[in-house]
């Protein structure tokens, strides 16, 4: 795999019936509550589109030819391709957007989303990332 090469038309689709799925939550049910309430109603959306999801997955961290599964856990996979994580805090940190790059790079996936649901228009609120 290129990772100067484009995404798949796959992935592709399955970016756009994610953000499709944010959109609605958030249409839904606004800002303002806990990340567990967006993540449940966020794979039910998915689900209704036709994904397949994994929430709250261990990854496992490889050091020194030692793997450790207590390492890192990832809110959301979709499909086993795309990585979802979501928050629901009003100030936004720079440390999620490593964290997003640091599960795509770990998962040897490409495509990421970062989803704040405590926005007041979810454009703001979703972060795209492609390796």
């Amino acid at each position: 795999m290129n990772k100067c090469e484009p995404l798949a038309d796959e992935l592709e689709a399955i970016g756009k019936k994610i953000v499709d799925a944010a959109y609605t939550v958030h249409k839904r049910i606004g800002p303002g509550l806990l990340e567990k309430v967006y993540e449940i109603c966020f794979c039910h959306e998915l689900q209704k589109r036709g994904l397949s999801f994994k929430r709250q997955l261990n990854i496992p961290i490889v050091y020194d030819n030692l793997r450790f599964d207590e390492g890192l856990r990832l809110d959301v996979l979709v499909e086993d391709k795309v990585i979802c994580e979501l928050k629901a805090l009003e100030n936004v940190n720079p440390v999620w957007e490593a964290q997003v790059l640091s599960h795509l790079n770990l998962t040897n996936n490409r495509l990421g989303y970062l989803i704040n649901f405590k926005v007041t228009l979810m454009k703001y609120g979703i972060r795209r990332f492609v390796l």
